[in-house]
């Protein structure tokens, strides 16, 4: 399991049961819980909420100390060991960092940075590019992309596909496929409406995919060698990672991912001085993005991104406003028109896993008349992701999901291009590699297939 919650020191408070979106969590109060398996979408909710911990006090440090290993924590991070927990993988990133057979490769989410530089005393929602770029290079990662990139590529992709199923009558609504853990309780939960997810492999798969070949092809190293490390707002993009399917570069397209908190553990282990860093630019050209790729970290983002593209892809026409106000916000369940041309285009943006079974049950009984919809398993998207930095306190956590909002908002605006179709890195792969959206290469490599029922359970 990816994510676990220790019967050690779980108090049986339920604040994990209050905020599981996949109702996988299961225990009387004042007692152990224990996550079902068959049920659990390893979004980690349940990690950012939990606060029982095991006391030095109470429990004696030896105690602590076998937890810690247990977990894989480094010795040099000394905080609470909690109930509700992933294991700690930078051991292994450390090991490929020092291995000299391997060129390694390392992308970076949207929501990361705009919330790493809390876990260095920074101000909740803090933007830092810059300086996690330098933080990734500092620790030696022999090239520093962006899954920002990818989240472009996933536009381009995605896009056309939701053109092409409108215009030659496939499978609407279209759901967008960004999100594991929203894409495991579909393939759980509903199998039958799996044909309605969108095909495309989330931007961490397309990144990956595209190191180990074109990547591969430009840096002029043999693939076998690339060891590609993803850093995620996400618990479930570990599991995403491993399965079976997401191989298409012909080897594990992403060998492995920390989260935002992990990133953290290991430039702190490393000594690196992360507030006083100089900033640093993401490396060309898979380092390359727009405003587009960036809002991917927030609800409605995904969804906004695929309208300033589609219209200007649909219409040829530039699109009157860039901001697409109509898509965003933190409803439930949101639902606009969007006019593109001659196209009334109907969409919806669920906010929240627990949102989405009325939307499913609506779709069954034919009472769903939209045809592309967004869905975001956590809270406001992944800037609210189970592997962020931790929010012990309740009032903090509202002030650094609206902070983490803003500059996200705040960075999509300040960059130059602000539409995925006019990243000029994304042309250039598309001409000197891909060929075409849709097209055999981007297929094989950008797409995938969904599995159903238990066959996808850990």
């Amino acid at each position: 399991m990816i994510i676990s919650i220790d019967k050690d020191l779980c108090t049986g408070c339920q604040e994990c049961i209050k905020v599981c979106p996949a109702y996988a969590i299961e225990g009387e109060a004042g007692k152990p819980h224990e996550i079902k398996s068959d049920k659990c979408v390893m979004c980690g909710q349940c990690v950012q909420v939990c606060k029982s911990y095991a006391s030095i006090i109470d429990k004696g440090f030896k105690f602590v100390e076998e937890k810690r290993k247990e977990r894989n924590l480094p010795d040099t991070i000394k905080e609470p060991v909690f109930a509700a927990y992933n294991v700690c993988e930078i051991e292994r990133v450390k090991t490929a960092l020092k291995d000299k057979s391997k060129f390694t490769m390392v992308q970076c989410a949207p929501a990361v940075r705009v919330a790493i530089g809390e876990e260095f005393g920074l101000e909740l929602g803090t933007l830092t590019p810059g300086k996690m770029a330098a933080a990734l290079k500092a620790l030696n990662f022999d090239r520093v992309y962006d899954t920002n990139f990818s989240a472009d590529l996933t536009i381009m992709e995605e896009g056309t596909e939701l053109i092409k199923r409108i215009t030659e009558g496939g499978t609407l609504p279209m759901f967008t496929s960004c999100c594991p853990a929203w894409v495991k309780f579909m393939e759980n939960n509903y199998p039958e409406l799996t044909d309605h997810l969108s095909s495309c492999k989330s931007p961490q798969q397309m990144g990956g995919a595209v190191f180990k070949t074109y990547g591969a092809q430009i840096n002029n190293i043999d693939a076998s060698a690339i060891y590609s490390v993803a850093i995620m707002p996400c618990t479930c993009k570990k599991y995403e990672c491993d399965r079976p399917e997401m191989d298409s570069s012909g080897y594990r397209d992403v060998d492995a991912v920390l989260t935002t908190r992990e990133l953290a553990y290991l430039i702190k282990d490393m000594g690196i001085d992360f507030n006083n860093l100089n900033e640093e630019k993401f490396e060309s050209p898979l380092g390359t993005y727009t405003g587009a790729g960036t809002i991917f970290g927030v609800t409605g983002g995904v969804m906004e991104a695929a309208l300033r593209t589609g219209y200007e892809l649909i219409t040829k026409e530039n699109i009157p406003s860039i901001d697409i106000t109509d898509v965003r916000g933190n409803e439930g369940f949101r639902t606009s028109t969007i006019k593109i041309g001659d196209l009334n285009l109907r969409v919806g943006v669920v906010t929240g896993l627990k949102n989405v079974v009325p939307v499913l049950e609506d779709l069954k009984s034919k009472k769903l008349d939209l045809d592309f919809i967004e869905v975001m398993t956590c809270p406001v998207g992944c800037v609210s992701g189970g592997g962020q930095p931790k929010l012990l306190l309740e009032e903090y956590r509202d002030i650094a999901y609206k902070n983490r909002i803003k500059s996200t908002y705040t960075h999509d605006k300040s960059l130059p291009l602000r539409k995925s179709h006019e990243n000029p890195e994304i042309e250039k792969i598309y001409k000197d590699f891909l060929i075409e959206p849709l097209g055999s290469v981007s297929h094989h490599l950008l797409h995938t297939e969904y599995s159903v029922g238990k066959e996808v359970a850990k």
